[in-house]
């Protein structure tokens, strides 16, 4: 016959690996969340305009299935996987006149951006840097990334106010 404890004192109950694994996940998992990685981004010579905060505001929460990361900077944000995200700086110094490609991208809705498109010789990044817009936004996507997603931010980028265009 198993021991009985002394009198007043309460019997140990057994523990319950499935309920204490259930509070951990319950307390743990939004301490997990909290600790997202944080991607370095270095903020537009302009973060501070208005405008960027609208832009950015107005951005995916997803971007061509990519989820959003944080940021450490004011006007920007990201999409991806932090060594290989897609990034969006706000507050970039507009572009002149340019020999750069220059394109209007438009999406189904018909909300037409024009960009200034080049590939960064030492990363291979593609630059997309809005044309005639102010502030000018710039977002960056590394090569193995898909260059696609870039349309879906149309709705966010023209916000900015546009004073020229592509010819």
């Amino acid at each position: 016959m198993p021991a009985q404890p002394p009198p007043g004192v309460m019997p140990r109950r057994p523990r319950h690996p499935v309920r204490v694994a259930t509070v951990a996940a319950l307390v743990g998992g939004p301490l997990l969340a909290a600790c997202a990685p944080t991607i370095s981004v270095p903020p537009g010579e302009n973060a501070t305009d208005p405008t960027c905060a609208a832009v950015v505001l107005a951005t995916p929460e997803e971007l061509g299935g990519l989820p959003r990361l944080d940021t450490d900077s004011q006007a920007t944000t990201a999409w991806g996987e932090p060594q290989r995200a897609i990034t969006l700086r706000c507050g970039v110094p507009a572009l002149g006149p340019t020999t750069d490609q220059c394109q209007t991208i438009t999406t189904a809705s018909g909300t037409a951006v024009d960009w200034v498109v080049r590939q960064e010789g030492e990363t291979e990044d593609w630059i997309f840097t809005t044309y005639g817009r102010n502030p000018a936004v710039e977002v960056r996507v590394p090569p193995d990334v898909p260059t696609a997603p870039v349309v879906d931010l149309n709705p966010a980028v023209v916000l900015a106010e546009q004073d020229r265009q592509c010819y």
